[in-house]
């Protein structure tokens, strides 16, 4: 394959064309054309990671750069929600892709603070950094954080890295947090500090946040904040009839992060977190004269540019497109699952969820469809699975399943 790159690009440079491929501008630089054309090779079949291929941002750059805004400098430092933005800034359209979302995840508009984040990492260090800010401030204690063993490895060296106990709770085999083993190893001497999985990384598992929240009810005492690590499946699911379950109104949390490079298509990392103003004026005061005031978010300089794709989003797709979308890959995980079981090909999964996992196949399907690799005795071993994004359509799902076959 990488050979026949190199023949396509040799061709374009011996007859001294400026177009390469597919009418593609060559960029000048061998090694860069030659890996464009890798990626691009492999954009439809990337089966195995939550990233929506079928972005819908070209005309976003091209007004990017017909307006000359890509020699603008632009810095989002200082808090998107105030009434007096930095000017060169973006922070007025941040504000305004904050509150697009704010009643797609349970907020009230008069109780909410957000930021566009530089990815969902990001949104979990401030949900983990402000809970337990929020916890330490109205107790005086450092919480313990207690996160399902299934759920994003970030939330680990996330809690390493602000030097917070951490109890890893046992999940079924599905991926859940097991609400019995939390109340075996919670210590009600200390505040908690609540990770919930939206999704776990590799089954697409969701904590039962109504049984765990029971669980913290029998001990009034103890203070709590949960937050939500909704990366993936908070994208889709408040466009599909299951809503409530990323409502803080339903689910009763205090924040949650969601990723925009999956399921909204931002082309690099980024992402939202929301919180309640409670949660937001119990933070660590560092007034800022040079920024309009405090400063509780853990960034000062902040991406400019993501918020503009985000609200350009809004503006291009918005709430019906993405609605299509969200019911369209329900359905075709769905197809993709009856497919499997077709063949007879072990495969599972969650409720809710938009990933199959599935027994592994051979290494040059995996490497083709770009297939995430997993492994659990409970389910025979050696798996593998797919993340069903806009681009993976029921026609490329059956090429997938006749290549198994």
């Amino acid at each position: 394959m990488k050979k026949f790159f190199l023949l396509v690009i040799a061709v374009v440079t011996l007859f001294g064309c400026s177009q390469g491929a597919g009418g593609q501008k060559s960029s000048g630089y061998e090694k860069l054309d030659e890996w464009t054309q890798i990626w691009k090779t492999g954009q439809q079949t990337c089966f195995g990671y939550p990233a929506n291929q079928e972005s819908a941002l070209q005309d976003f750059y091209e007004w990017y750069v017909s307006t000359g805004m890509d020699r603008v400098n632009l810095n989002n430092a200082g808090d998107p929600m105030t009434d007096d933005p930095w000017s060169m800034s973006t922070q007025a359209f941040e504000k305004e892709v904050i509150e697009f979302f704010t009643p797609l995840y349970g907020f009230d508009q008069n109780d909410v603070w957000g930021i566009v984040t530089h990815s969902g990492t990001d949104g979990n260090n401030h949900g983990i950094y402000f809970g337990a800010k929020y916890l330490y401030n109205k107790t005086g204690t450092l919480p313990i954080v207690y996160v399902s063993d299934e759920a994003h490895y970030s939330n680990l060296r996330l809690c390493d890295l602000q030097n917070l106990e951490v109890k890893l709770i046992k999940s079924d085999p599905m991926g859940r947090m097991i609400p019995e083993e939390l109340e075996k190893a919670l210590d009600p001497e200390r505040p908690a500090l609540m990770v919930y999985a939206m999704g776990s990384t590799f089954k697409g598992a969701i904590d039962d946040m109504e049984a765990l929240n029971a669980v913290l009810a029998k001990h009034p005492e103890m203070a709590v904040y949960r937050h939500v690590d909704a990366a993936l499946f908070g994208g889709y699911l408040p466009f599909t009839e299951h809503q409530k379950m990323v409502s803080r109104k339903d689910q009763h949390f205090e924040s949650i992060a969601i990723s925009g490079h999956k399921f909204f298509g931002i082309d690099s990392p980024s992402g939202l977190f929301l919180c309640t103003h409670k949660v937001y004026d119990n933070q660590n005061n560092y007034n800022v004269t040079y920024l309009n005031g405090n400063m509780k978010m853990i960034n000062c300089s902040r991406d400019a540019v993501q918020p503009l794709k985000f609200w350009w989003l809004i503006q291009k797709v918005g709430y019906a497109k993405w609605s299509e979308q969200a019911n369209a890959m329900m359905d075709c995980t769905e197809y993709l699952a009856q497919e499997l079981e077709k063949i007879s090909w072990p495969c599972w999964r969650n409720e809710y969820s938009n990933t199959v996992f599935f027994k592994r196949p051979a290494k040059e399907i995996c490497s083709k469809y770009n297939l995430a690799l997993g492994y659990d005795e409970n389910f025979g071993g050696e798996l593998a699975h797919i993340v069903v994004m806009q681009h993976v359509t029921k026609a490329k799902i059956d090429g997938f399943i006749k290549e198994l076959k």
